[in-house]
This record gives structure tokens, C-alpha cells and sequence, in this order.
């Protein structure tokens, strides 16, 4: 069964907004989206994700449009450790199964819906295949997921990378409500 959703998030790190377009069902997700954001400097991101079996990455493209340029990222995850970036392997990337792109609420959906930390105790320590907003890099990014509790409509889980933490609200679905510091869900 495949559900379908239309999800919008003030993006307060970017000072704009992002609408995806989702559909999941039977460990699958796919998604695409919209985002405009003014800080760093002003930019519209356009994306398509699609995941394969338990919410596993399998394909990002992103297009980032600015003033001074239009550049575009195609990252592919082989399903056996293999990452490449428009062509070019990524070394480095062989425990990542997810990607993470920058200040996009939505990408946080698959490690939490995958150790279903949306539902109950559990805490994951992932390797993500991070992509930056709007410069489009991608780097290693070591990031832990610790399930807090219910709140009643989901649940509130600790995200960790570094020296950064935030209690992210998760709805029933496993898509961020509330991401503190970075966006709020609209509808």
C-alpha cells in the first residue's frame, strides 16, 4: 500500500521554505521537492529522492540555482556500499546507506522510519552521505538518532552529529514536525 503526502516546512536555518511531494509504502520512499532560501545567500533547490528497499538511498539529484550560477549534484548509492557523485566514486562513503541533504527536514524520514524510531526506543549511530545547500558538496557525516519518547502524535528524537544536538518531533509517519533551529512544519 503506498501512501501519498504533500509536506511543507518554514525553513528557519535558510530563512525560506520547502514543499515535498512523497509517497511510501512497503519500505520505499520516494520524494521530490522545492525549497527557496536567502542565507546563506538567496537560492532555490530543486530535488528528487528515491530510496529502495527499507528506505535504503538509492538516488538524489539536486539542482541549486543562485545569482551567479545553476549547478546540479547526482548521487547514487549502489545498495552495497558504493557511492558516486556525478559519475565519480566517493571513497570514504562504504557504511553510509543514507543521504543527507542540508537543510532539508525530509531527508531526516529514512533512518528514522528504517529502526522505526519514530515508534519506539532504539538508538542508531549512521554514516550519511551529507550534501551541502547551496554549494552541493558531499562529505561523511557521522550522525546518531536516540528515540525520547512518545509525544502523543509521534515522537521526539535526539539527532546527533558532532557537537550538535536537537530534539526533532517526528508525526506518526516518521516525517519531521519540529526540527529545532532549522524548520517548523506548515501543513
Amino acid at each position: 500500500m503506498s501512501t501519498s503526502r504533500v509536506l511543507t516546512w518554514n525553513v528557519t536555518a535558510s530563512g525560506g521554505y520547502e514543499t515535498a511531494w512523497t509517497e511510501s509504502g512497503d519500505g520505499v520512499l520516494r520524494a521530490r521537492g522545492r525549497a527557496v532560501g536567502t542565507a546563506p545567500q538567496p537560492y532555490w533547490v530543486s530535488y528528487e529522492l528515491d530510496t529502495a528497499d527499507r528506505f535504503v538511498t538509492r538516488r538524489l539529484t539536486v539542482t541549486v540555482e543562485t545569482a551567479q550560477r545553476t549547478r546540479s549534484l547526482d548521487l547514487r548509492h549502489d545498495g552495497r556500499g558504493g557511492w558516486t557523485a556525478d559519475g565519480e566514486r566517493l571513497p570514504g562513503f562504504e557504511d553510509a546507506v543514507d543521504c543527507d541533504l542540508g537543510l532539508c527536514p525530509l531527508t531526516d524520514t529514512m533512518p528514522v522510519l528504517r529502526h522505526g524510531l519514530h515508534r519506539g526506543p532504539g538508538e542508531r549511530r549512521l554514516l550519511m552521505a551529507w550534501v551541502s545547500v547551496p554549494g552541493l558538496t558531499v562529505r561523511p557525516s557521522w550522525q546518531t538518532y536516540t528515540y525520547l519518547g512518545s509525544t502523543g502524535s509521534g515522537a521526539r528524537v535526539r539527532f546527533a552529529s558532532g557537537t550538535f544536538r536537537a530534539d526533532i518531533e517526528f508525526d506518526e509517519d516518521g516525517y519531521v514536525l519540529d526540527y529545532p533551529g532549522l524548520a517548523t512544519r506548515l501543513a
